[in-house]
């Protein structure tokens, strides 16, 4: 049977790419606006689509594809899929919950270390030829409170990093507390903040939660609260962090992912409060090659009639 032509909309290495060609698809890549509505024009045929919630998938180009059956976003988000849209069509839309979950859990622990015991600068300040003048203590991130917004799949992983490897006390915060859950729930984000020593944040984006944390939510850390981020950029409010890192109204922050990216903020890179790294946390060769093998894997029970294994709910 000839290969499926599948759309692909979102950067993917030679590897992924050969996994999705092995499992019966053939990939056009169309990377921008302008390669991406070419192909959706010269695609009229066209059955799937692989995005990413970064990314997204528009009702306007769902219209356009008049035989499209399924959109799969090939990471856990998918914000910025219009699935309501989808639904409306009959279009199934998949996602990549757990795929990368250990590798972003330890991302997030790594970013907590770096920040809290100010590796970056320390590295920088050595390889200057500074020793002594840089010598000063630095927080431990043992025995500390870690207040988690968002105790999903990666919430729970790092949860469990954090007080089994660092004997940290853990509360975190959800829309509703977690069935099972043994740690403490906060009713808001602000009343997490003010429990906590370092905010760490794993909530999706999504209209739902932009901006949910805002200046009240900073001022509650406080400035000898730390803030995290491997969620999405959107859930913190940018000005606001940039205000509170530059005002030394919070220690620091540690941020795999920022608002607008890949364009960061020129007041933002002149923090030296402030770590940044570039949406990497999920970023693994194992979790990389399981993100294409689960839509793979989606694709390959959409077409052979079967449920697919992680719609998104």
């Amino acid at each position: 049977m000839a290969p499926i032509p599948l759309l692909v909309l979102n950067p993917l290495d030679a590897d992924r790419l050969a996994r999705i060609a092995e499992g019966g698809f053939a990939p056009r890549v169309a990377l921008g606006a302008e390669a991406r509505a070419q192909a959706i024009a010269e695609m009229p045929g066209l059955r799937c689509v692989l995005t990413n919630g970064a990314t997204g998938f528009t009702a306007a180009e769902m219209d356009a594809l008049p035989q499209l059956e399924i959109i799969c976003a090939i990471a856990v988000g998918h914000e910025n899929i219009d699935v309501a849209a989808a639904r409306a069509r009959g279009i199934v839309v998949t996602h990549g919950p757990g795929t990368n979950a250990p590798s972003v859990a330890d991302h997030a622990m790594a970013l907590t270390l770096a920040l809290l015991r100010d590796i970056p600068r320390l590295d920088a300040a050595v390889k200057r030829g500074e020793w002594m003048g840089v010598r000063w203590p630095r927080p431990m991130v043992s025995g500390r409170r870690l207040g988690i917004l968002g105790m999903g799949e990666i919430g729970a992983m790092i949860a469990a990093r954090a007080q089994g490897g660092f004997g940290m006390e853990i509360a975190y915060h959800n829309r509703r507390p977690r069935a099972g859950c043994a740690h403490a729930w906060m009713e808001s984000a602000h009343a997490l903040a003010a429990w906590a020593d370092v905010l760490l944040i794993a909530a999706p984006g999504g209209a739902g939660t932009r901006h949910l944390v805002d200046r009240a939510v900073l001022d509650a850390l406080g400035p000898a609260g730390y803030l995290v981020n491997i969620g999405r950029g959107s859930v913190v409010d940018q000005a606001a962090l940039i205000a509170a890192l530059s005002e030394s109204r919070i220690a620091g922050a540690a941020i795999d992912v920022v608002d607008g990216e890949p364009e960061v903020p020129d007041a933002m890179r002149a923090l030296s409060n402030l770590i940044i790294t570039p949406h990497i946390a999920g970023r693994s060769p194992e979790s990389i090659l399981a993100t294409a093998s689960l839509v793979v894997a989606n694709l390959q029970a959409h077409f052979a009639g079967r449920p697919v294994l992680t719609p998104v709910p």
